[in-house]
């Protein structure tokens, strides 16, 4: 018999959940679903509304950015174990980035109108996971910066 996994168990394990009280987990169990994308879809096109965030369970995905008259520039792959998704929590709450799944991708999403409410009725709840996504956006910036040095560099 197969026994499907709860969404519970995983966020529990997860990295970005590490130490958090097994309420608040809970809170956030009850915002997430299961989602699967095939290798080229995109999880979220920069501009479009971004009303989730995610968890890579399985896959790689890319963050891409758009350049004029030049192909996407891959700014990060990112992996199992990984989060992304942090333009939810910035309005206007639009994707910054594309993101593209680079192979099958199985990812957990939390729904951001679901967690906003939750939010406004347990502030510390919402601190909690800004205190989460803080080091996940400056990671991201660093990388960017990077990227865009590698790119940008005049051989000497």
């Amino acid at each position: 018999m197969v026994r499907i996994e709860g969404l519970e168990r995983i966020l529990r394990e997860h990295p970005f959940f590490e130490g958090l009280s097994a309420d608040y987990q809970d809170l956030f169990a009850g915002c997430a679903a299961n989602e699967r994308f095939e290798a080229g879809g995109f999880v979220g096109r920069e501009g479009e509304p971004a009303n989730k965030f995610y968890l890579v369970r399985h896959g790689i995905v890319a963050l891409e950015y758009a350049v004029p008259a030049r192909p996407p520039l891959v700014l990060e792959t990112l992996e199992e174990g990984d989060v992304f998704g942090w333009s939810w929590m910035v309005p206007p709450h639009t994707w910054a980035f594309d993101v593209r799944a680079m192979t099958l991708v199985r990812l957990i999403s939390l729904d951001a109108e679901c967690l906003r409410g939750k939010f406004e009725s347990d502030h510390r709840l919402g601190y909690e996971l800004f205190r989460r996504f803080v080091p996940v956006v400056a990671k991201r910036l660093a990388a960017a910066r990077m990227r865009l040095l590698d790119m940008y560099d005049s051989p000497k």
